[in-house]
């Protein structure tokens, strides 16, 4: 294995921009070797569960107009954990874990955009909690679907703009090998421990990136709740402020882990120490949370309970016919 991983045979040489690899060797959790199946059965059963709830959330939005709401709208979302997951199914699976240059860049770039869209969509659910707790008669006016599908838009974009600057970023480097990634992804801080460039501008401008982004999230974030909580304090109603933080609940533990990660990974970890940390905070984002997410926001939907039961109910009567 170490004769492949340090071969020479893969590396190619380019003069603009020094010493480069075709591919990388995505080791993953090689130094389990005993727990590649029960990874591989775990993943696999989480992405399973992740698509699966994803498509559930879809058919019960669709079915009942109750849930055609902006909050269900921003909800559904597991594009992140599809970049991450076959690959690392397949790396658990197979002996050969190489990956090209050029997919391993798309990866990342294709999973920062998706984490960056993830952050704002939480803004933004933020921003729709907001206009339902303060502005509750002109909810349906202020939350139009034109400003939804715009805000969507917005995010993307912006999104797609700053993961290309730190995919550009990357691009700039000089990988002369080893090529082997302890990771399971092409993630910025694995990337960066591979490189034998000088990497402090990279991790300056993943840094500044990083909390420029968070620093307008949770600045959306906050002022959104700042205003629910003035606002719930003047209802003279007993228990008004505990009925709308039980309302918010769910989205409020979405933030604080959602953020805690990103956090963790791109300003706090360094690229050549904690990677297995990295590996483990990576894992959580990219896999468990977004298998929780549909349920931490469904199930405390009315709605969305009274839909399901509806569906089993009539699934029943279905089957004794």
């Amino acid at each position: 294995m170490n004769s492949v991983i340090y071969s020479n045979r893969s590396q190619r040489w380019n003069e603009g921009n020094g010493s480069m690899v075709s591919s990388f060797i995505l080791l993953a959790f090689s130094e389990f070797p005993d727990l590649q199946v029960p990874l591989f059965l775990g993943f696999l059963i989480m992405y399973t569960v992740t698509v699966l709830e994803n498509l559930g959330v879809i058919f019960v939005i669709r079915i009942n107009p109750k849930l055609h709401t902006p909050m269900y709208f921003f909800l559904v979302d597991f594009c992140y954990t599809s970049v991450i997951a076959p690959k690392l199914l397949g790396l658990l699976l197979v002996e050969d874990k190489t990956i090209s240059f050029e997919g391993c860049m798309a990866q990342y770039f294709l999973g920062c955009t998706f984490v960056i869209t993830e952050m704002f969509m939480l803004a933004v659910m933020a921003y729709d909690r907001f206009e339902a707790v303060c502005n509750p008669l002109l909810y349906t006016v202020a939350m139009s679907h034109q400003l939804c599908s715009l805000l969507v838009v917005i995010t993307y974009i912006w999104a797609v703009i700053f993961s290309s600057t730190l995919t550009y970023v990357l691009l700039q480097l000089s990988y002369c090998g080893p090529n082997a990634i302890n990771h399971f992804c092409c993630e910025y801080s694995a990337l960066l421990s591979v490189s034998c460039s000088d990497t402090s501008f990279s991790q300056m401008a993943c840094l500044v990136i990083s909390v420029f982004n968070e620093a307008c999230c949770l600045l959306i974030i906050i002022t959104s709740y700042v205003f629910i909580v003035v606002t719930v304090l003047k209802i003279p109603t007993k228990g008004a402020l505990r009925k709308a933080f039980s309302t918010c609940a769910s989205h409020l533990t979405a933030i604080s882990v959602c953020h805690g990660i990103v956090l963790l990974l791109y300003c706090v970890l360094k690229s050549k120490s904690s990677l297995f940390l990295v590996k483990v905070a990576t894992v959580f984002h990219s896999m468990v949370i977004p298998m929780l997410n549909p349920l931490i926001y469904s199930l405390r939907n009315k709605d969305v309970k009274e839909t399901v039961r509806k569906l089993v109910y009539l699934k029943c009567v279905f089957h004794s016919l």
